[in-house]
């Protein structure tokens, strides 16, 4: 389990780009142990969906495409809208205790956005939605959503700023929390779909022009 954290966590970190191929033997040699466990981390990671096999050629680090980012984000929307009706209609404290826990980490992002720090920002926006669907109690929904939040993040560390209107944030997540708190849940449930649907718009028109300026397109052409 330990180096499957490992790699994991440089998949996630962009350590490791999409696309990238991942040998058995070379990562075995880096990080000093047998062939074994790392075969079976490739194995779980290509479970998860962060690595794909190709029969023949290898295990390469998954690349994201518009549709994949669409699905995603459609598949986050449908888990958080049922985390936000749980805890909506949840009993007062319990309730209470997920508002202040996402006010707490709303609070940190206009200094992070202040100093321009979009990975910091990045893992706060995700440390946001799962800690909503956190609050549920709600174990499966919890493990359902770490492997959706592993995607979003692969989403976002590729690109020099995943947030194309990043002022705004702190608002949008605000106001999540203000209609968690005191409803009505039509206008929540309206919210969230709006903030999912303004993430895949953004992460699609950012990952376009990354690529774009990667094979070496001027901005916008």
């Amino acid at each position: 389990m330990l180096i499957a954290d490992q790699l994991r966590e440089r998949v996630l970190d962009g350590s490791y780009a999409p696309g990238e191929q991942l040998s058995e033997a070379h990562l075995a040699e880096q990080l000093g142990i047998s062939r074994g466990p790392v075969r079976e981390a490739l194995q779980r990671l290509s479970q998860e969906g962060l690595l794909i096999s190709h029969r023949n050629r290898g295990v390469f680090v998954v690349e994201l495409t518009p549709a994949d980012i669409a699905e995603i984000y459609a598949a986050r929307e449908a888990v958080e809208l049922a985390a936000a009706r749980i805890v909506f209609e949840g009993d007062h404290d319990s309730k209470a205790a997920a508002v202040a826990r996402l006010s707490a980490i709303v609070a940190t992002m206009p200094e992070i956005v202040e100093a321009n720090d979009w990975q910091q920002l990045a893992l706060e926006d995700l440390k946001f939605h799962a800690s909503l669907v956190e609050s549920t109690g709600n174990s499966r929904l919890v493990r359902i959503y770490a492997t959706l939040a592993a995607e979003s993040r692969i989403c976002m560390v590729h690109l020099e700023n995943a947030y194309h209107r990043p002022q705004a944030l702190t608002e949008e997540h605000q106001r999540i929390v203000d209609l968690l708190d005191a409803g009505p849940w039509e206008e929540l449930s309206a919210t969230i779909r709006k903030h999912m649907a303004t993430a895949v718009e953004d992460l699609t028109m950012l990952t376009a022009e990354r690529d774009r300026l990667r094979d070496g397109e001027l901005p916008g052409g």
